[in-house]
């Protein structure tokens, strides 16, 4: 692997160590700051909110002064925003930096995609792209994994502490292994202004559809794994946070076992693929009703490992949807990605109240069938593919 290859793949861990760092930790922030869980849960959806706002901007920012500069310090601006988070005197300037944070987000790892199909344009793009979907993969993990560890033995404010480390440090390993770019992009709308582009995506009945199945799509995943973190740190399981970090685990299986839906796709197409996907991810959910810790992981293995191939078919279909600016499409699939991960984090906190555990898996349950019924409606027509990376 070449030291630029390597700068890459750093970039992915970073795009992705700081967005989900709160999740291990929230039965713990709702007795240290005495709120509810609804409001604790919070921190990962004002982080998702930031990513929505920004995803779309950051291409267009990186086009204008390079796109090599964005991804360090973007990078960088993370470290700094955990800084300030460990020294949050409340929930509510916790939640600020978190956004923050999720503004920063874009920068990195959108702005690392574009720059990998432009430099590798000439050849080698997919295997370099598959290079950073492993760093992607880690650092969403890796995240999870420390913040829980981290909390137990040290407290929550160490979590930040340590993250904004990792990412210092990833920031300069950026810094020196990504060369700058070769080819300069010139950015242009060919139907108009970006604004008008924007609209035409949106009047674009397959295009919405798709951007429609995106929000369901990380909705599921990030109500999941957020809520059952309540669900286990109560009786009968009582998990502690470094135990509620280790949980994540299973998204290792998901990424493994997630290259074959790609060639699934291939085969029997992206409709079929989600609706494979999403059943699976019923069912998996499903299986955690039953009270044992170990069908409760298998659960969770099932319905990430189905969630991500059904994310891996809506991001293939973005490119056969739309019809022009497909950065620009790709931006605002990301968007509405991140704003349904954010509603996720909230939404099912309200049928927590009403029933607990099995209410939300009904409710998310209800989302995932939702989902596939937009997709058998809408998804026709040729493909074509467009990459869209996310954890």
């Amino acid at each position: 692997m070449s030291s630029r290859q390597f700068g890459v793949v750093v970039a992915g861990f970073c795009s992705f160590l700081q967005m989900y760092s709160t999740q291990p930790l929230l039965p713990m922030l709702t007795g240290i700051f005495h709120a509810t869980k609804i409001a604790v849960s919070m921190t990962v959806t004002l982080a998702g909110l930031g990513v929505a706002v920004a995803a779309p901007i950051a291409g267009i920012l990186a086009d204008k002064i390079g796109r090599k500069r964005v991804i360090v310090w973007s990078a960088f601006l993370l470290a700094v925003c955990s800084f300030a988070a460990a020294t949050s005197p409340g929930l509510g300037m916790l939640l600020f930096w978190r956004f923050c944070q999720g503004l920063c987000t874009p920068g990195v790892f959108s702005v690392t995609v574009a720059y990998i199909n432009d430099e590798w344009a000439s050849g080698g793009a997919g295997a370099v792209l598959s290079s950073y979907v492993s760093g992607t993969v880690l650092g969403g993990f890796s995240c999870r994994f420390i913040s829980g560890l981290v909390a137990s033995h040290f407290g929550w404010r160490w979590v930040f502490v340590v993250l904004g480390v990792l990412t210092l440090a990833g920031a300069g390993a950026i810094a020196r292994l990504l060369e700058p770019e070769r080819h300069i992009p010139h950015a242009a709308s060919s139907i108009g202004s970006w604004l008008a582009a924007a609209h035409t995506h949106l009047k674009n009945r397959r295009l919405l559809a798709t951007y429609v199945v995106g929000f369901c799509v990380l909705f599921s995943l990030v109500a999941t794994f957020t809520y059952i973190t309540f669900y286990l740190a109560a009786p009968p399981f009582n998990l502690q946070p470094a135990a509620l970090g280790s949980i994540f685990f299973v998204y290792l299986v998901g990424a493994a076992v997630n290259p074959l839906a790609g060639r699934a796709i291939d085969r029997i197409g992206q409709r079929k693929v989600l609706a494979f996907g999403i059943g699976a991810g019923v069912a998996g959910i499903a299986i955690t009703l039953l009270p044992s810790l170990w069908m409760v992981g298998l659960g969770l293995t099932i319905c990430s490992s189905g969630v991500f191939a059904a994310t891996t078919a809506a991001n293939n279909f973005v490119g056969a949807a739309a019809e022009h600016n497909r950065a620009l499409a790709v931006g605002l699939y990301a968007a509405f990605y991140y704003v349904g991960g954010s509603l996720g984090a909230a939404i099912p906190g309200y049928f927590w109240d009403l029933g607990g555990w099995p209410a939300c898996v009904a409710f998310i349950a209800c989302v995932q069938i939702l989902t596939v019924a937009i997709a058998l409606m809408f998804w026709t027509g040729p493909v074509r593919a467009e990459v869209m990376i996310a954890s």
